[in-house]
C-alpha cells in the first residue's frame, strides 16, 4: 500500500500525455489525485474549440493542473500540426535580430496559448547552433552567436510572460553542438566547462535573468561536467551548474524520458535518476498509458522507501511543481479570430528572407520540392512552397519528389518539363542529406536558371545555382514570403 502523501508527491512530479482528442477517464482521475500536468501533442489537437473543451475537462476537478505544449513556432508546432505554424521560428527571428520583434512574436504566440488555457510553453529553444550539421536543433535555434541567442532568449521569455504563459527554456546545458539526435541515443558534447560557459550557458543565464520559471534538461553527455551520465541524470549539471552557478530557483523540467537518450532502462528508473539528480517535473513523453504512469509512481515511491531517492528531494520537487503550477493562472477561454496573428508572423517572415544571386522573371516556372523525412521533434507538419502555391492556385508547374526513397530522378525529364522557364528547387536542411545535394548539383549542371529555396538551416549552397533564397524556416509564413519574391503578382 502506497502512503497517500508519497503517492501525491510522486504524481506531482509527472507531466503525462495521452493519445486521444478527449480526456480519458484515467487522466482525469490522476489529475484530480495530484498529477503535476499534461503535455499536449499534435495528435491531441483538432481545432481551438476542441482544445478549450479538452482543457476545461482536464481542469474540472483541479484548476491548477499544468497544461503544457511544445509550441516553438516555426518548424516545431503543435497548434499548427496539420497546417504549419503561422509564425516563423527562432532562426528567422535571429537573422532579423530585432529583439522587439521576437518579443512581439512570442507575445502573440503566448496569447494564442493563453486563450486556449495552456499555461506552460515548453519553449523557447535557446541552444546555440554551433554545429551546422546538428540533426535536431537547426532552425529551432536563434543562431550561432551566444550573445545574439541570449538576447533573443530574454525577449522570447518576456513575450510569453506578457501573455501570461510560463516559458521553459531548453535544452540545458546546451544541445547545439551535438551531431546525433537525443531522441535516438545519447549525444556527447566533448567540450571543457570553459567552452560551455562561453558558448552554451549565456542563453540560459539570460532566461533566468528574464524570469523564466522553468528550464528543460537535455539528454546529452558532457564528459567534462557530467562524466558518464546524461545531463538529465547529473547532479553536477542540475545542482552544480544550473542551481549553484547560474542561480536558478525555478522548476527543472526533463526532456521526454521515453527518448532513447534517457529511457533505455525504463521510465520508472529514468524518473528516479532524474529526480535524484535535481529534476522537479518529469516529462514522460508522448506514448504514455495509465499503466506506465502508475508503474512510474510506484518506482518513485519504492525508491524513497529503499533510500535511492531521499524523501526530502521528492518533497522539494513536488513543491517546485506546485509553484510552477501557480506561476500563471488560466484565464477564461476566448476566441483569437481577428487578432492579427497571421500578419505578425508574415511580417516577421518577410524580414527574415535572404535573397542571393539572381531570381529570374518567370511566366510559369517549374517548382520542384525535394522532400526528406522530418526529425522526430518536427514530426509530419506540412512544409514547403507547394502547400501555399496549391492553396493560392499560383501559375506554376508543381512537383514533389522524394530523392531518399524514390527511384533515381530523371534530370533530363525535369529540364525538358521546365520548357525554358526557371526551375525552382525547394529543400530544407539540405546539408543533412548527401543524396539530395547530389540531385541538386546534377540539376544545376543541366539547367542554366535554377533557383534554390532553402527552407531549413542554410549551411550549404550549390555554386552553380543562379539564385538562392534562405527562408530560415519551412512554415506557411516563410513559404508566402518566398513565393512573393519568386512569383510576384
Amino acid at each position: 500500500m502506497i502512503e497517500p502523501s508519497l503517492r501525491t508527491q510522486a504524481l506531482r512530479t509527472l507531466l503525462a500525455a495521452f493519445r486521444e482528442t478527449t480526456a480519458p477517464d484515467w487522466v482525469r482521475r490522476l489529475g484530480d489525485e495530484g498529477l503535476g500536468g499534461i503535455v499536449l501533442f499534435g495528435h491531441n489537437i483538432v481545432d481551438p474549440d476542441q482544445v478549450t473543451g479538452l482543457i476545461s475537462t482536464l481542469r474540472a476537478g483541479r484548476p491548477e493542473l499544468i497544461v503544457s505544449v511544445d509550441e516553438e513556432g516555426g518548424d516545431v508546432t503543435r497548434l499548427g500540426y496539420t497546417s504549419g505554424s503561422r509564425y516563423p521560428g527562432n532562426a528567422a527571428l535571429g537573422i532579423v535580430d530585432d529583439e522587439s520583434l521576437t518579443r512581439q512574436v512570442y507575445r502573440a504566440l503566448g496569447s494564442e496559448l493563453a486563450a486556449l488555457g495552456i499555461t506552460l510553453d515548453l519553449a523557447p529553444t535557446v541552444d546555440v547552433n554551433s554545429a551546422p550539421d546538428n540533426p535536431v536543433i537547426g532552425t529551432r535555434s536563434f543562431g550561432t552567436d551566444p550573445a545574439r541567442v541570449a538576447a533573443h532568449t530574454a525577449a522570447a521569455v518576456a513575450g510569453l510572460a506578457d501573455a501570461g504563459v510560463a516559458a521553459c527554456a531548453k535544452h540545458f546545458p546546451g544541445h547545439g553542438a551535438t551531431r546525433v539526435d537525443s531522441h535516438d541515443t545519447v549525444p556527447v558534447v566533448d567540450a571543457p566547462l570553459s567552452v560551455l560557459r562561453e558558448r552554451d550557458l549565456p542563453p540560459f543565464a539570460a532566461a533566468i535573468a528574464a524570469g523564466a520559471p522553468a528550464i528543460m534538461t537535455a539528454h546529452i553527455r558532457v564528459p567534462q561536467v557530467t562524466g558518464e551520465l546524461p545531463a538529465t541524470f547529473s547532479p553536477a549539471a542540475l545542482r552544480g551548474l544550473l542551481r549553484d552557478e547560474l542561480g536558478f530557483t525555478g522548476a527543472v523540467v526533463t526532456d521526454a524520458l521515453e527518448m532513447g537518450g534517457a529511457g533505455a532502462d525504463g521510465l520508472g528508473h529514468a524518473a528516479v535518476r532524474s529526480l535524484a539528480a535535481g529534476a522537479d517535473l518529469l516529462c514522460l513523453g508522448a506514448r504514455i498509458t495509465e499503466e506506465l504512469v502508475e508503474a512510474t509512481v510506484a518506482e518513485i515511491v519504492a525508491a524513497v522507501r529503499d533510500g535511492r531517492l531521499p524523501a526530502e528531494r521528492l518533497a522539494d520537487a513536488a513543491a517546485r511543481s506546485v509553484v510552477l503550477a501557480t506561476a500563471t493562472r488560466p484565464g477564461p477561454a476566448r476566441s483569437t479570430a481577428g487578432d492579427g496573428y497571421d500578419e505578425i508572423g508574415l511580417a516577421a517572415a518577410r524580414r527574415a528572407l535572404r535573397v542571393h544571386g539572381v531570381v529570374p522573371a518567370a511566366r510559369r516556372p517549374l517548382v520542384v520540392e525535394l522532400d526528406a523525412p522530418p526529425t522526430i521533434a518536427v514530426g509530419e507538419v506540412p512544409w514547403g512552397l507547394l502547400p501555399y502555391l496549391e492553396r493560392t492556385a499560383a501559375d506554376a508547374d508543381l512537383v514533389r519528389l522524394h530523392p531518399l526513397s524514390d527511384p533515381p530522378i530523371d534530370v533530363g525529364a525535369l529540364v525538358d518539363r521546365s520548357a525554358g522557364e526557371p526551375l525552382i528547387l525547394v529543400t530544407r536542411d539540405t546539408h543533412r542529406h548527401e543524396r539530395i545535394r547530389a540531385v541538386i548539383e546534377d540539376i544545376t549542371a543541366a539547367h542554366p536558371q535554377v533557383v534554390l529555396v532553402e527552407m531549413g538551416w542554410p549551411a550549404w549552397r550549390p555554386p552553380q545555382a543562379l539564385g538562392y533564397l534562405a527562408t530560415y524556416g519551412a512554415g506557411p509564413a516563410n513559404a508566402r514570403a518566398a513565393a512573393e519574391t519568386l512569383l510576384p503578382r
